[in-house]
């Protein structure tokens, strides 16, 4: 019954720079406007949404599914309201509300979060930070891009700049909010 399919792996060119930056800034709206998000589990093949951690099964990734590692899925988790959740065979295997408990244990975002979403409500950057903090991009600076939509700043993509690109970010976050949660953290 959906007119229009957005698939954000096929569907930005690459090769435009002007594209890729207009869709990377543009991307927390359009999962927010969407009116369902299909999560796709390629690591899941039961017919249910694992419950437990389970290091064996998801090594690499926290013993939880690999999508719940990714930096960029996390504005997918939380702009949308509705989440449909799939396994690697297509077979439907639970939504955001259903799931809002268990999602919260695997990511850190509050239940609240995940069922209404960021309107009305102001995190600590500190807190939003957390979320992501154990995610992971291919490109470096895409661990600073895949943030921008949450803390509702634009910036330009300068692909090459490596960290320098979180550091951009944090700038302009600083600009944005007299959050001084900002300087909270821990250097590994």
């Amino acid at each position: 019954g959906y007119v229009w399919l957005w698939v954000d792996t096929c569907c930005i060119d690459k090769r435009s720079s002007a594209e890729l930056s207009e869709a990377i800034n543009s991307m927390y709206r359009w999962y927010k406007n969407a009116r369902v998000c299909y999560a796709y589990l390629n690591d899941v093949g039961e017919s249910t949404f694992p419950t437990k951690k389970d290091d064996n099964k998801f090594a690499e990734s926290n013993g939880w599914p690999e999508w719940f590692g990714r930096g960029w899925t996390l504005q997918e988790l939380i702009a949308p309201r509705e989440v449909k959740f799939f396994n690697k065979d297509w077979v439907h295997i639970g939504n955001k509300q259903q799931l809002a408990s268990t999602l919260e244990v695997i990511t850190g975002v509050p239940r609240g979060v995940l069922t209404v979403g960021l309107a009305g409500r102001r995190f600590s950057v500190a807190q939003i930070m957390s979320w992501a903090a154990e995610r992971r991009t291919t490109r470096v600076e895409d661990r600073a891009y895949s943030l921008m939509g949450l803390f509702e700043v634009n910036m330009p993509m300068l692909y090459g700049e490596g960290k320098m690109a979180f550091r951009r970010l944090q700038l302009e976050i600083i600009r944005e909010y007299s959050d001084q949660s900002i300087f909270a953290w821990k250097p590994q």
